[in-house]
Formats: C-alpha cells, structure tokens, sequence
C-alpha cells in the first residue's frame, strides 16, 4: 500500500472512532456503574467471575484496567497466573484456576484463564492431543458447576483483526514502557495466525453453550472495545442500588495544648527531584 493509501486509511480510522470527550464521559458513566457493581457484590455476597481471552494484543489488559480503575482490590482482584510451576503441572488441569475463584462479595478478572489450553497450549504443542480432548469434554461440565453454585461467570473473547495486531506488536516494538508485553510465544502469533483461528473455532464449537455462552467484542479500536464490554457485562448482571449511610466530615477539634510536633531535622525527607526539573527560578530574574 503506497502512502498516500496507508493516510487515506489512518483518516477513516480517526474518522470510525469516537471523540475522546465522549468515550470520556461514557466512560465514567460505566465506571461509576461498576462501583454500584463492586457495593452490591458486597452486600448480597455475589461471586463474579469474568474471563477475558481473545488473542494477543486484543485489548484485554487495557479493558481490564479500565474496570479496576476505581474498584477495591479487596472486593476486584485481577487473576493473571505465570507459567505453571513443575508442581502445578501434576495437579489437575484447572486446579490452579479454582484457587483464584471469587468467594462471597468479590469479583476476579480473569486475564486469561483456563483456556490457555484451547489456545496457545493447543497451537503451540504445550499439552498433548489427550490433554486437549478431554479439555474440551471436561471444561463445559467444570463451568456448568461453577454456575450452578452460583458463581456469576462471564466470557469475552477479544477479537482483532491480524492487520491492528501486527500494528500494535510494532507499537509495542518502539515503546520501552510496553515492551514488556512482547515476548516470543506473541510473536510466534503472527506467523500461525490461521491455526490461532482455526483453535479459536474448535474452542467456540465445544465451550459456546448456553450455561456459559461466549461473548464476542470486536477490539480493531481499543475505545469501542472498552465501553462496548462494560455495558454489556453491566447489563447481564442484576445489581441494584445499596442504600448506605451517608458520610459526614466531623470539624477538626481544637488544637492541643500539650502537643508540639519534633523537629523537622530528625526526619529523613525525600529529596526534592521536582526542583531539578523546575530548575533555577531566580536565575531568570
């Protein structure tokens, strides 16, 4: 594509998307609803769980975030287990998951989650074809148990298009606060793309069902995806208002007599880095 194409493109790209003051205010809106979320967790003792796959560099993390922003880490908790340990690699499949699991009053958000077998485990030869099979016989049974316990489960499944994943891996290439997220197995992502998509299908075929339906959100722009997620995980959950108490300040009482602060020397201060970046303000003068 010549470059006048690639500008033609990048203008219907800015075009599609929606003002930052909207996504903003819309933002806040849906954040301010999750709080309402996180409270009546908390009173009712709901259990959420929502899981987030889809492939790399599809927008989970950045939507994740978005949900967490002004949530409790007492009541939300992130879940984004490392590589199995050799221990962890004896037990069963989901064993690991299931220690991550909400207890009452709480929701976890899965950044990944159990379906790293039905993907990269798949794709890249990590588990043997015994172990997929009996992954997808076993995985509706485990999530049919979690909903009947009354565990509120959820599934997104990121989808972005190779052509924004590959723009954003070399995003991330030339950005040294996320180059962090790139690692080989990413990589490797580009050049199996189709067999990521053909796992993807099979996954959909065995674990789409109605106890536990999987919900697509399209993330080519990363903002849509956010708020498209949010309202409809807000909307598939029950929640209602909770009245609470409200807060008052108290006034400040009269200072005592019989205090009187130690002297400043005897602490040891941060040093003050902002005044070599404010820099020599009489030297102006």
């Amino acid at each position: 594509m010549g470059t006048k194409g690639k500008k033609a493109k990048k203008a219907g790209r800015a075009a599609q998307k929606i003002p930052d003051a909207v996504y903003e205010a819309e933002l806040f809106r849906l954040q301010t609803e999750l709080v309402k979320v996180q409270e009546w967790t908390r009173a009712t003792g709901a259990r959420i769980a929502v899981v987030f796959e889809g492939r790399d560099a599809a927008g989970k993390g950045g939507t994740i975030k978005r949900i967490s922003e002004y949530l409790s880490p007492r009541t939300a908790r992130i879940a984004a287990l490392p590589t199995p340990t050799e221990r962890e690699k004896t037990q069963w499949y989901y064993q690991r998951y299931v220690a991550q699991l909400p207890a009452a009053g709480e929701i976890v958000l899965f950044d990944r989650s159990w379906y790293n077998r039905a993907g990269v485990e798949r794709v890249m030869g990590y588990c043997t074809p015994q172990e997929y099979a009996t992954f997808m016989r076993q995985t509706p049974i485990f999530e049919q148990m979690l909903v009947e316990d009354g565990i509120l489960l959820r599934k997104y499944w990121f989808s972005v298009s190779d052509e924004e994943q590959l723009r954003r891996f070399r995003s991330r290439l030339a950005d040294p606060l996320r180059q962090w997220k790139l690692s080989t197995t990413d990589l490797q992502s580009i050049s199996k793309w189709e067999d990521y998509s053909r796992a993807k299908d099979e996954m959909m075929v065995h674990t789409d069902v109605p106890a536990s339906p999987w919900f697509v959100v399209e993330s080519d722009i990363k903002k849509h995806a956010r708020l498209n997620m949010i309202a409809h995980l807000l909307s598939t959950i029950p929640y209602t208002d909770v009245p609470h108490e409200k807060v008052v300040l108290p006034d400040r009482p009269a200072p005592s007599s019989g205090y009187e602060r130690p002297p400043r020397e005897l602490s040891t201060y941060v040093p003050d880095h902002v005044a070599s970046l404010r820099g020599d303000a009489e030297r102006d003068l």
